[in-house]
């Protein structure tokens, strides 16, 4: 019994010194600027597989969804307004 309390004894006190030294984020260059990377992670990413090539056409649809969004969302206002009750569906 007292074995197994000393294994388990050592085996927290390594789990706590290795939480210790785990890596936080919290390096502040000033006040409120606290991102950092992770270890391993690379200076410039220009170029590499971590810069996003953003396709215009996938842009433009995106901005055409969230204007048929805008659409929808002020045909159902003004159906409220005239009706005085919140309809969903409404817009469709």
């Amino acid at each position: 019994m007292k074995r197994i309390l000393t294994l388990v004894a050592i085996a927290g006190a390594m789990v706590a010194s290795g939480a210790a030294f785990a890596y936080d984020g919290h390096n502040c260059k000033e006040a409120g600027n606290c991102w950092e990377a992770k270890p391993g992670y690379p200076e410039k990413i220009a170029g590499s597989k971590y810069d996003p090539k953003h396709d215009p056409k996938e842009v433009g649809k995106q901005q055409a969804s969230v204007q048929a969004m805008d659409a929808r969302n002020a045909k159902r206002i003004a159906n409220a307004k005239s009706t005085g009750k919140f309809d969903y569906d409404s817009a469709e």
